[in-house]
């Protein structure tokens, strides 16, 4: 008969870290949201095209889109499932260093990518307005930035995955093994 794995609250020490994070995210998004909403930074939002093209684009909604959902409902949920799977199933989590390799390169990667669109989106949006002739020449270094930002969050989500899969495995696996 399959027995539940006894847990300390030493155990799930490190998930709150995930916890801190995403706090710190809705807090960050929060503020985002209040700021893009003042009369002055909305009009200035509006004139670089927000929300549907232009370096407004960038701003909003997607660097405010992204430390939400990504920095506080995603990192919250990968702290739940990390939580709960072990719960649920009575087995330990396949790594915890995955669990911490999968926060780290999620947190860092979804900070560079908000910090790449403001940074992004504030410069080329006083541009735009100022001299539209220089928006390219900033431009060209966006791609390689996001795109690099953008590789470590998505390695945060993969090791996530497959530390939850590689879970899964394990707890099906000795499932079918004899007892």
């Amino acid at each position: 008969m399959n027995q539940p794995v006894q847990t300390s609250h030493h155990e799930h020490r490190y998930l709150v870290k995930f916890l801190i994070m995403s706090v710190l995210s809705f807090f960050i998004g929060t503020v985002h949201g209040l700021l893009q909403v003042i009369p002055a930074v909305r009009s200035w939002l509006d004139s670089i095209g927000s929300p549907y093209g232009g370096p407004g684009h960038m701003i909003d909604p997607l660097a405010h889109a992204h430390i939400n959902l990504v920095g506080g409902v995603t990192i919250l949920g990968m702290a739940v499932t990390y939580y709960m799977l072990p719960k649920v199933t009575g087995k330990p989590i396949h790594s915890h260093r995955l669990a911490e390799h999968s926060f780290w390169w999620t947190t860092v990667g979804v900070l560079s990518f908000y910090t790449a669109l403001l940074i992004f989106g504030i410069i080329e949006g006083n541009l735009w307005l100022s001299d539209p002739a220089l928006v390219p020449s900033v431009h060209r270094f966006y791609g390689p930035v996001i795109s690099v930002s953008a590789s470590i969050l998505a390695i945060g989500f993969w090791i996530y995955l497959a530390n939850v899969l590689l879970t899964l495995k394990d707890i099906y696996r000795n499932a079918d093994s004899p007892s």
